[in-house]
């Protein structure tokens, strides 16, 4: 398993080497391409299928993020690995990845000492490469930065899925790869329906935002490999501060633009999560 050395290595031979993979030129050349087209509301949704065949196709794998406690479901079983209408969870997310043919592999990323996730993939076929599973870090960000060193060094566009999002749709997938592979980075986001409060460490308000510049983020999380990267090398001692992706590449300096969200693409956290993804699967 590479290092964070090796990865600081790879980016400062880039930087000397003079690549503009890092250039700020270059980084200027991408954000005048997404002009308008990475900001979607209810009200102005942007067209990326119209635009899609404008952009080449990069090579995309996807992290696979399966490492964490579920502290906040309860029970013995991991959510992933809990059974819904008689299949494992992480089963359907996993179908649900094979709508985009952009994705060329999975990387999972699990707890150590998990040993239900090589039952539960057996002799399942996916479009996809499946990859075999690394070992996820205690934070997010450390998961994420396993599962990328795990990639083959052909993968230019980089997707990090929570694997208890079981109903991407396969036009959220379209749509944020489309606007990662223009913009260099994008998320998937809903317009916020609630009025939200920003409060102190006493709980009294200090602010209130303007709901209609808020977004609830959701998964899979795109950005150009070598933007993530950077973004590693460069928050190295406060990956814990990171509770997505997005937050990293912002604290890195690189812009992250909105695609659109849905909200059926619902992270799978309470018991009450199951029951309503058992009555969209009847409804299928």
């Amino acid at each position: 398993m590479r290092s964070f050395h090796f990865l600081k290595k790879r980016l400062l031979s880039h930087l000397k080497q003079g690549s503009n993979r890092y250039d700020s030129r270059f980084i200027s050349d991408v954000s005048e391409q997404c002009n308008g087209i990475g900001i979607c509301s209810d009200a102005n949704q942007v067209d990326h299928a119209s635009k899609r065949a404008t952009i080449g196709n990069m090579k995309v794998g996807l992290l696979l993020l399966a490492a964490g406690s579920g502290s906040r479901f309860g029970g013995e079983i991991a959510k992933q690995y809990v059974e819904v209408l008689g299949k494992p969870l992480l089963r359907y997310t996993l179908e649900s990845l094979a709508a985009d043919p952009r994705i060329a592999l999975v990387q999972p990323v699990i707890s150590a000492g998990d040993e239900r996730f090589a039952a539960v993939v057996k002799d399942q076929n996916y479009p996809f490469q499946l990859l075999p599973p690394v070992t996820g870090g205690a934070e997010r960000s450390l998961s994420m930065q396993q599962g990328l060193y795990a990639l083959p060094d052909d993968i230019e566009l980089v997707a990090v899925h929570d694997a208890a999002r079981p109903l991407p749709s396969a036009e959220l997938l379209a749509d944020v790869i489309d606007v990662a592979q223009r913009c260099g980075a994008a998320v998937p986001g809903l317009a916020v329906a609630d009025t939200i409060k920003r409060v102190n460490a006493e709980g009294r308000v200090v602010e209130t935002p303007d709901r209609s510049l808020l977004r609830a983020v959701q998964t899979p999380q795109v950005a150009r490999r070598v933007w993530f990267e950077k973004a590693l090398a460069l928050e190295a001692g406060r990956l814990h501060l990171h509770t997505d992706d997005a937050s990293l590449l912002e604290a890195a300096g690189f812009d992250v633009y909105i695609s659109r969200g849905d909200i059926n693409n619902r992270k799978i956290t309470t018991p009450e999560d199951l029951h309503w993804l058992e009555s969209q699967l009847r409804g299928r």
